[in-house]
């Protein structure tokens, strides 16, 4: 008999060789029914794979992430069958699992596809899946291995293999298909119901210019059809919420080549919007006792190999820029945080004058890869949050705390309320990629997730995820779409402080070294406004939106109330403006409404004889009407609303 434990932490006795499946039918059969991936003691199983030994078991479903993972990485298989049958000429690369789907990079030849490909090759893929053929797992020596794809003339397949050890290599057969894989299926293909081909675009061999370029298709697939219509539902809705296009419609930023791909430029409505953002944090931040510097676009290339970070981006990054001098050079900022710690050395500092918190609006540079830059998420030129607290050891919990509490107003007020933490550690296999020691990094971990525990937050611990210089809280948003983002940050620093030997005497007159603990609640401005505008869809919280309110005079006639009305709004700090269009009225508001300006003011006879305003809502409709002083009330009260309290 062999003990498995459950993730509840029960224990189960069951016979040698029995199977996850087997172990999901002692549960319950709709769990079996649902069960299509496992773990055991950490590693991914089949759900037929026999277990011979006492271990941890972990069953997935479709609703969890590695079970998408294998049911996406086993359609990948389905799709090279697919495929096969139109090309059978094709050779075979790679299939794996992606964030949503899966893709196969095949070298066809002189063949190609294209989507007019795409229906047949989604027919020929349900046909195949409706044979309900098992996944199975099978051990090749590496020579045998090397034998077959050798006589495919698949180069590809006989490099993989090359690099692999012999006794490690193992196939996966389904119907007549064999691959080169290491495993992490569904039990057969009949799961699988639904399918859509996404894309077909160029990929280049292992990610190498340098190599051939082979053809990568996309595809998405589900258990039920009813998930991909929804599915694609969701993916209509995210191209009319998509950050570029409003960023476009509503004038917020554009880009230049010639000023160069992933430099955004911000209009005069985004710069105010972005500069609102800002003093929104800024005034958060006084209120804790946060003090604001400001620091070079450049420094010295020695500072940034004190710090690590030439290490870590000095290659990758935009290189040197040398001056008249010998042997000067200076780099474009890749972060903020050794020029803070130079901020801190500028004088010595005792334990009462601890904690000492410094924040900038700081503009950093990294070199992306022209494939990879995207809109404002992914830009090389970004402004951060950023701000850096010293203090002692015994001040960092309620630090960390403070910190955490101030990342909440900032997602409370501008309506992120679905939203988890994560806990980002070590990876405990490569402890090669951190600076630091053991015992300092055991340190800040066990901080973070003791603070995180008492604030009561919903987290997950996710290993390898921590900053090269120390582990850190993330916190993943979810958007109005239900897709999950990175949005704050919180890190514990005992490296940084080390190597700028920063120091403040103690009780004990005595020098100790401070704990650095670094912040960003909106992380990147460019990526937390991209990620608003698709949340809010362009309908900003009212506090924050470019215009609030637009006056629409029926006729010139009625200019001089009109501009009497501005005047009233604006010497109440509310932005307004006023369309004199000669235009119609119903244009007028069809516009506003495109626009996404809240409030749309209707000025004519009557309202300029009573002395009110007519008030239209977007997206709800007339409201009535108000006098101007009711109506500055009802945009205040709006306003209060959607601002939390700090």
């Amino acid at each position: 008999m062999i003990k498995i434990t459950l993730p509840d932490g029960s224990i189960k006795e069951f016979t040698a060789n029995s199977t996850p499946i087997d172990v999901a039918k002692s549960i319950s059969e709709g769990l079996a029914r649902n069960v299509i991936s496992a773990s055991f003691n950490g590693e991914t199983v089949e759900t037929t794979t026999p277990l011979t030994t006492d271990g941890t078991l972990v069953l997935f479903t479709f609703n969890d992430d590695e079970g998408k993972k294998a049911f996406w990485h086993s359609s990948a298989h389905v799709l090279a069958e697919a495929i096969l049958s139109f090309h059978p000429n094709a050779k075979l690369t790679i299939g794996p699992a992606i964030d949503n789907g899966f893709y196969y990079d095949l070298d066809l030849g002189d063949e190609i596809i294209s989507e007019k490909d795409f229906a047949e090759i989604e027919k020929k893929f349900l046909e195949i899946a409706r044979g309900k053929h098992e996944f199975k797992m099978r051990e090749v020596s590496k020579a045998d291995a090397l034998a077959k794809y050798k006589n495919e003339n698949n180069q590809y397949k006989v490099e993989l293999i090359e690099n692999l050890t012999d006794g490690d290599i193992t196939f996966c057969d389904h119907s007549t298909f064999t691959d080169l894989c290491r495993g992490g299926h569904i039990p057969n293909t009949g799961i699988i119901k639904a399918i859509k081909i996404m894309n077909v675009a160029g990929a280049y061999w292992r990610g190498d210019e340098k190599n051939n370029q082979l053809t990568r298709i996309y595809g998405i697939s589900f258990p039920k059809q009813k998930m991909l219509t929804e599915y694609l539902a969701l993916l209509e809705e995210a191209k009319k919420r998509d950050h570029r296009k409003l960023g476009k419609e509503l004038e917020l930023f554009t880009f230049s080549q010639k000023v160069g791909a992933g430099l955004p430029l911000w209009l005069p409505k985004g710069a105010a919007l972005r500069g609102r953002l800002e003093d929104f944090l800024k005034k958060a931040q006084k209120k804790a006792g946060y003090e604001m510097v400001m620091t070079p676009h450049i420094g010295q290339k020695e500072l940034y190999v004190t710090s690590g970070h030439y290490e870590k981006y000095g290659e990758d990054s935009f290189q040197a820029i040398k001056t008249p001098k010998m042997d000067e050079e200076f780099l474009l900022k890749p972060m903020n945080c050794p020029h803070h710690c130079e901020v801190y050395n500028f004088k010595p500092y005792s334990y009462k004058d601890l904690p000492k918190r410094f924040a900038e609006f700081g503009t950093v540079y990294r070199y992306e890869q022209s494939g990879e830059l995207h809109g404002l998420t992914r830009v090389r030129g970004f402004t951060q949050d950023d701000a850096h607290i010293f203090c002692t050891p015994e001040q960092l919990d309620q630090e960390f705390k403070d910190v955490i509490d101030l990342v909440l107003y900032v997602f409370g007020s501008l309506g992120f309320e679905d939203f988890t933490a994560q806990v980002s550690i070590r990876d405990m296999k490569n402890l090669g990629k951190y600076i630091g020691d053991v015992e300092t990094w055991e340190i800040a971990e066990k901080a973070i997730i003791s603070a995180a525990t008492d604030k009561g937050l919903d987290f997950v611990i996710e290993e390898g995820e921590a900053a090269f210089y120390g582990p850190k809280l993330d916190f993943m948003v979810k958007d109005a779409l239900g897709r999950s983002w990175q949005l704050g940050t919180i890190q514990v620093d005992y490296n940084l402080p080390k190597r700028f030997d920063l120091t403040y005497t103690g009780a004990d007159n005595q020098q100790h070294r401070p704990v650095m603990i670094h912040r960003a609640p909106f992380g990147s401005m460019e990526r937390f406004i991209a990620v608003l505008l698709e949340h809010t869809g362009g309908n900003f919280p009212l506090w924050l939106t470019p215009d609030q309110v637009i006056l629409l005079p029926i006729s010139d006639k009625y200019q001089k109330y009109t501009e009497k009305v501005l005047e009233s709004l604006e010497n109440s700090e509310i932005r307004a403006l006023v369309d004199n269009r000669s235009e119609k009225t119903g244009r007028k508001i069809r516009d506003a409404e495109v626009s996404k300006i809240p409030f749309m003011v209707i000025v004519g006879e009557k309202e300029e004889q009573d002395g009110t305003v007519s008030v239209r809502k977007h997206g709800e409709g007339d409201l009535g009407t108000f006098t101007i002083k009711e109506f500055v009330t009802l945009i205040k009260e709006e306003e209060a609303k959607t601002l939390k309290k700090f």
